[in-house]
């Protein structure tokens, strides 16, 4: 929700009354969410009894925890807007100097959070990749979204923290320090997890 001095603005109400309008908007954006999820729920109902798949009574699980409850964020389209034109260095300055931050981690955080989504990580030496998939995905289907291969002749998943690699600066201090993983099939991809896949498809010992 923008709040802001601008003689060029015309509102329907004739008048400009920031708390008014975020009230008379999220009245409206929760009937909407609540439309959506009334929908979406009955869908699920009907797909369960004609599929067994754990991941639509997930789904169904948490529409039913979140209906009726979107959160709203508030936040400055123009302020987004400065920032996203600036350079990094200069966006950070900018907001040190004023005392504000984008918005957007938060509505990028608290939007895959309502959808059931988290983060995995690969790196090599060239490139690291960030792969997005649903919450309690197992190790062997999270190696299939980078390539069916992968699930296909998957081996094992080695795998670290991302917030223990941060701490520690390095993957050979994270082994060191007897945080780096070996997990088989059943292990279930955590939030922010760094993987690396072994697999093997044609028996010559793919990586």
């Amino acid at each position: 929700m923008c709040a802001f001095e601008d003689p060029d603005i015309i509102h329907v109400d004739d008048s400009v009354d920031p708390v008014r309008d975020l009230e008379v908007i999220g009245n409206e954006l929760r009937l909407k969410d609540i439309e959506f999820m009334d929908r979406r729920v009955e869908d699920l109902e009907k797909s369960m009894k004609r599929s067994n798949d754990k991941h639509l009574k997930i789904e169904h699980e948490l529409c039913e925890r979140e209906h009726g409850a979107e959160p709203i964020i508030p936040f400055s389209c123009v302020l987004e807007r400065n920032l996203a034109d600036m350079a990094p260095d200069e966006a950070t300055k900018y907001c040190e100097e004023n005392k504000v931050q984008s918005a957007l981690p938060k509505i990028i955080k608290t939007g895959f959070s309502a959808i059931n989504l988290i983060y995995f990580f690969t790196a090599g030496p060239d490139e690291v990749k960030c792969w997005q998939i649903r919450r309690q995905t197992k190790a062997p289907q999270a190696a299939g979204t980078i390539h069916s291969d992968f699930e296909r002749g998957f081996i094992c998943a080695e795998v670290m923290k991302f917030d223990d690699l941060k701490e520690l600066g390095s993957e050979s201090a994270v082994k060191a320090a007897g945080k780096y993983r070996q997990e088989g099939k059943t292990y279930v991809v955590q939030d922010g997890d760094v993987i690396f896949f072994k697999f093997n498809v044609s028996g010559g010992g793919k990586k």
